[in-house]
């Protein structure tokens, strides 16, 4: 696979400080059950990397000191950690909100039958990953099967309340490009998935989230097999909007490795750029002090207008 990075690394992305942290975005290993074409962490049902229980218990310390309100757990697939379901509890007893960014075919492994009804009792927000609502289109970027496998999920969530007005548990969509292109307007689209998955299948949600593509690992490895890197990375800096600059989720969100490590982002993770405040090329969840945060600067390179192209991309969907 190409390594992207040394085509990123310099940039003349506009200088970035830290608010005040709110968001632990947390890696919890790089296992799954797909391999996507636009997956960003190269995940897969061959990888081993995962967090250990010592890790975990050092990122809910950090919540507790932060007093942070939300935990965004992300992999791979999360819910294949063995610890998965003990970290969720832990952080719902505190009062923290907790994300699982859910891959939806998951729910309809053997082995996970009973987790759609434990995302629900624990009232976990889910974020599910469906590119597209025609098979087609979903079945060549994340494999055979797996769009009847994801309306089998979300029928599944459905049941439980997850959608319907009123329930409180909030579902919501992501979209993908297919192509080395920027999302459509968020708006329009999530009109055009609500009505279609209405009528064909009887499937609702909350919102949809209209995520750009990064130029690196998995995706970003395809682009300079295609020879298509520079132009897509020109696309980016082309579309660079300046407003979408205050609402970029690395300023008040840390993203957490499967080994403890911290970063600005989940990109920059998968880059292995460090935190912008750190002292050392990486800095240690149990080495982190809090006041290092602080209006410190955060570590970018080109991959960043990947987020402010446009209406803006974060993994809470369109900025602007």
């Amino acid at each position: 696979m190409h390594d992207t990075k040394p085509l990123l690394i310099n940039s003349d992305f506009p200088a970035l400080f830290r608010k005040p942290l709110e968001v632990l975005q947390v890696n919890l290993g790089y296992l799954c059950n797909l391999s996507c074409v636009h997956c960003h962490v190269n995940a897969g049902p061959k990888r081993t990397e995962m967090m250990s229980r010592e890790t975990i218990d050092q990122v809910l310390a950090l919540a507790d000191a932060a007093n942070i309100h939300t935990l965004d757990l992300t992999g791979g697939a999360p819910e294949m950690h063995a610890d998965f379901r003990y970290l969720v509890r832990a952080a719902r007893d505190r009062g923290i909100e907790v994300i699982d960014r859910c891959n939806l075919t998951i729910l309809e492994e053997p082995a996970y039958t009973d987790l759609a009804e434990f995302l629900a009792t624990q009232q976990v927000n889910i974020v599910a990953s469906l590119p597209c609502y025609l098979e087609e289109n979903v079945d060549k970027q994340r494999g055979k099967g797996v769009f009847k496998d994801s309306l089998a999920a979300l029928q599944r969530l459905n049941r439980l309340g997850y959608g319907q007005p009123g329930s409180g548990l909030e579902l919501n969509l992501v979209f993908n490009p297919q192509d080395a292109v920027l999302p459509p307007d968020q708006r329009q689209l999530e009109q055009a998935y609500k009505q279609h998955l209405q009528q064909h299948y009887g499937i609702v949600f909350n919102r949809l989230f209209a995520i750009a593509n990064m130029p690196i690992q998995r995706f970003g490895s395809t682009l300079i097999s295609h020879g298509r890197f520079e132009a897509y990375l020109a696309l980016l800096k082309n579309s660079f909007r300046a407003d979408n600059l205050e609402n970029l989720m690395c300023l008040n969100t840390l993203s957490i490795d499967w080994q403890g490590y911290v970063y600005d982002c989940d990109f920059n993770q998968m880059l292995d750029l460090p935190l912008g405040a750190a002292a050392k090329p990486k800095l240690h969840i149990s080495e982190l002090r809090l006041e290092q945060l602080q209006h410190a600067s955060i570590a970018t390179a080109a991959h960043c207008y990947g987020c402010t192209a446009g209406q803006g991309s974060s993994c809470g969907g369109a900025l602007a």
